[in-house]
């Protein structure tokens, strides 16, 4: 397979160099070939995405949600050929990348129904025969960048609010995730989307993603990506002007109370740490225990991460996968170097497997302070710290005691102190008694502090990101 670029409904190859995609769970095999994009390609696909607004943005919504329908249809029809290629360019296990489908068929469906819903609020006026009232608008042309953990999810839980808003869309994904971008296109190409309305754009961040924000005509940016890059792409939206979304980093916990079960807690715990190979900015990276249970607590995780298999993510049985790509894998033999140097390990994985690939087996540390940077950075991988803590009022210091605020759990029996713990909690998304990863899609998704800016992805919130209020005043007397 070979990327091309959709701009004005028609594939062009790219102009840049060509990258040669290996399959991260088996360096033998290889899945394809990215090739790159000019700063000319994308000034050509914002000049498609204004010329198709137009059009798009004065349909109705019911006509706008049955192309959505018709993309989650397309989908649906395609599910296992796109999970099967995006397990295979990123290594995340079939299993969870079939999930991930699922979710963006499930995202378009829910944003489809937007179309024939209420946009607005009648208001009463203060004076005689004028009716007022709010309605969405479109904010225009929107740039979305997307991130290669979640290659399939997450640019559909940003495009398909942008489109049924009224907007039309440039996408530039991860250089790492482009093939599964490119075979997401080619399957929304048998929609039918009018051209120009959806431009797929594949290169590097730092010349496509640095022209989309920095000199082409948009309206809107929604990022997922690092802190730092995040930050940097908000100051040049802020200085012009421009709507701006980015979810950034997180560095999560569960916190376990002395009358936790533990038997229902450790399999969500490990889940939000190993799943993905911990590639989520949701992933739980550390776990605050308190002392009276701490003991306990090791014996029954070192037991329960048996069950945490390492392996090629098309084996079936395989709980957790390689690494997506040679950067995370010296990245993350660098803090697992850090760790065997000085904390604690709890437990490694002894797995042992016959493919050449980016292979990182899960740990656990302890041993650490609060302010260690295996506990404060976030470190993207399969990768857990634990802390011992005297009570619920220190895991509560210990857990604010961070620039994130993305994600938190709580496991608990009483009642009292998961409520409190929701208050206390300085995160943008608390959970009791569940993974830190995962949350529902017609539910806000997005952090505190340097986690998000202040937007929310997802649910409702997205068309307030994607759609500016009028007020409307008529006088009719």
């Amino acid at each position: 397979m070979e990327t091309k670029n959709w701009i004005d409904g028609e594939w062009t190859k790219g102009k840049g160099n060509t990258i040669t995609v290996k399959n991260p769970s088996d360096l033998s095999e290889t899945v394809g070939e990215i090739t790159l994009s000019t700063v000319d390609q994308a000034s050509i696909a914002a000049d498609a995405a204004h010329a198709a607004l137009t059009t798009w943005k004065d349909i109705t919504g019911n006509e706008r949600g049955q192309y959505l329908y018709a993309m989650a249809n397309a989908l649906e029809k395609h599910h296992e050929e796109l999970a099967t290629l995006a397990s295979k360019e990123m290594g995340k296990p079939f299993g969870e990348m079939k999930g991930e489908v699922t979710r963006g068929i499930q995202l378009l469906r829910y944003y489809a129904s937007e179309g024939v819903r209420s946009d607005g609020d009648v208001i009463p006026s203060a004076a005689k025969n004028v009716l007022q009232y709010t309605k969405r608008a479109p904010l225009g042309v929107i740039a979305l960048i997307t991130p290669w953990n979640f290659p399939v999810a997450i640019p559909i839980w940003k495009l398909a609010p942008a489109l049924i808003c009224g907007n039309t869309v440039l996408w530039k994904p991860a250089e790492n995730g482009s093939l599964t971008a490119y075979k997401l296109c080619t399957i929304f190409e048998e929609a039918g989307l009018p051209k120009g309305v959806l431009n797929l754009i594949i290169g590097k961040g730092r010349e496509i993603g640095t022209f989309l924000t920095e000199k082409a005509d948009i309206k809107g940016l929604s990022f997922t990506g690092s802190t730092s890059t995040g930050l940097s792409l908000a100051e040049v939206c802020a200085k012009r002007n421009i709507k701006y979304q980015t979810e950034m980093g997180g560095k999560n916990a569960a916190v376990v109370l002395n009358d936790a079960d533990l038997q229902k807690s450790l399999p969500p715990i490990i889940s939000g740490a190993f799943r993905s190979a911990g590639q989520k900015c949701t992933a739980t990276s550390r776990i605050i225990v308190e002392e009276g249970i701490y003991d306990q607590f090791i014996d029954a995780l070192k037991e329960e991460m048996e069950n945490v298999k390492l392996g090629h993510a098309l084996e079936a049985g395989s709980y957790l996968g390689p690494v997506a790509s040679l950067e995370q894998f010296k990245k993350m033999n660098r803090y697992i170097a850090l760790a065997q140097k000085e904390a604690e390990i709890v437990y490694e994985s002894k797995d042992q497997t016959t493919y050449d690939g980016y292979y990182i087996k899960p740990l656990v540390a302890t041993g650490v302070s609060s302010n260690h940077a295996l506990f404060q950075e976030e470190t993207f991988g399969p990768l857990a710290v634990i802390i011992k803590v005297k009570d619920y009022d220190e895991a509560i210091d210990i857990l604010n005691d961070t620039d994130y605020g993305l994600s938190a759990s709580i496991f608990t029996n009483d009642l009292h102190r998961a409520h409190r713990f929701l208050d206390d909690a300085e995160i943008g998304m608390v959970r009791v008694n569940q993974e830190t990863a995962g949350v529902e899609y017609q539910a806000p998704f997005g952090g505190m502090k340097q986690s998000s800016s202040h937007t929310r992805e997802q649910g409702q919130a997205a068309l307030d990101f994607y759609s500016i209020i009028k007020t409307c005043a008529v006088h009719y007397g």
